[in-house]
């Protein structure tokens, strides 16, 4: 909870889970009893947790499904009225989810899962606010825009300071408050189902993806050209892993430092979707990043659909293990 405008705001996170069925679009909602309405599955952001993690969890509690986020959709905010009848704030962020497993066990808030056609989920949902996430998802949809997969820039962690520092920068570790955002970054990284890890074989930036890696049971490949040091040396180098990760298409993360990474961001710039609305949002942020670069600790996620020359970028987002309710 906080405070927004002066009044009490509760800040909440969901999804709209969407799969294919017999080529048709089909999305999932859940049916709260206490309210015997028709919505979602969201809930409230806990202290401490970012608002995609939020939206995962809350997804695999409400619905019982595992997923994995993609394009973000139309945040929602609405007033309602508190236990003590106080006028306040919800704001709900949303993002388009794939389900990929689960056990299908609801929670106590949810009797039941319909999955349904976007036009009888259209009818079924019980707020007209809630419409706005399924209408920015049919038309991703019918752009062809819907099913992306995620890129995640990462600046390494806080690490100890260069000054006192006299053995090889490289070898220079990162701090208590660098651990704690490296393992608060292993929920935000695993929404996106990541999979592919690259880092600078520095270690403040190795050990920044360390515990993701050993979370989800993938090798940290090590790139030279991701260093200071690699980068000063030949700048091509660096991009040049941005572009081998295009032609893959596969869902990654990259490490690297501060110097780099406006380089880096200038490659996604380059390959914006420019008739994507969230597209030209994304082109601001990654202008912003290129200016005044990224935060220690801090995640670009990049939604891009195609791969190789055909990659474009259709929505970006900026994270930070601080950016918490």
């Amino acid at each position: 909870m906080g405070w927004k405008d002066g009044r009490m705001t509760v800040l909440a996170a969901g999804t709209l889970p969407w799969r294919r069925r017999r080529g048709e679009l089909e999305v999932a909602l859940v049916h709260r009893p206490r309210y015997d309405d028709w919505a979602w599955a969201k809930g409230k952001v806990d202290p401490g947790e970012l608002f995609p993690v939020t939206a995962v969890r809350e997804t695999r509690e409400e619905t019982g499904h595992e997923v994995r986020l993609g394009r973000p959709l139309p945040t929602t905010t609405y007033t309602f009225r508190d236990s003590k009848g106080r006028l306040a704030l919800k704001e709900v962020r949303y993002w388009a989810a794939e389900v990929t497993g689960g056990t299908g066990t609801l929670d106590a808030e949810v009797d039941e899962v319909a999955w349904l056609p976007a036009p009888a989920a259209a009818e079924r949902l019980s707020y007209p606010h809630d419409r706005d996430q399924l209408d920015s998802l049919v038309r991703a949809d019918e752009a062809g825009r819907l099913s992306t997969w995620s890129l995640a820039v990462v600046r390494h962690a806080k690490a100890q300071p260069r000054k006192g520092w006299t053995g090889d920068d490289q070898l220079r570790p990162l701090d208590d408050r660098g651990r704690d955002q490296a393992v608060h970054l292993v929920p935000l990284l695993a929404a996106y189902g990541l999979s592919r890890l690259i880092s600078s074989p520095s270690v403040r930036a190795a050990d920044t993806l360390a515990p993701y890696a050993v979370t989800v049971g993938q090798p940290l490949r090590f790139k030279p050209g991701l260093s200071e040091e690699g980068f000063a040396e030949d700048p091509g180098r660096a991009v040049h892993h941005v572009e081998r990760l295009l032609e893959r298409g596969t869902a990654a993360a990259l490490c690297s430092h501060g110097p780099v990474l406006p380089a880096l961001a200038q490659v996604l710039r380059g390959i914006v979707d420019p008739a994507d609305t969230d597209g030209e949002v994304g082109a601001a942020v990654l202008d912003a990043l290129i200016e005044d670069g990224m935060d220690k600790g801090e995640v670009l996620v990049a939604h891009l659909v195609g791969t190789g020359s055909a990659a474009r970028v259709v929505a970006v987002e900026r994270h930070h293990p601080g950016d918490t309710a």
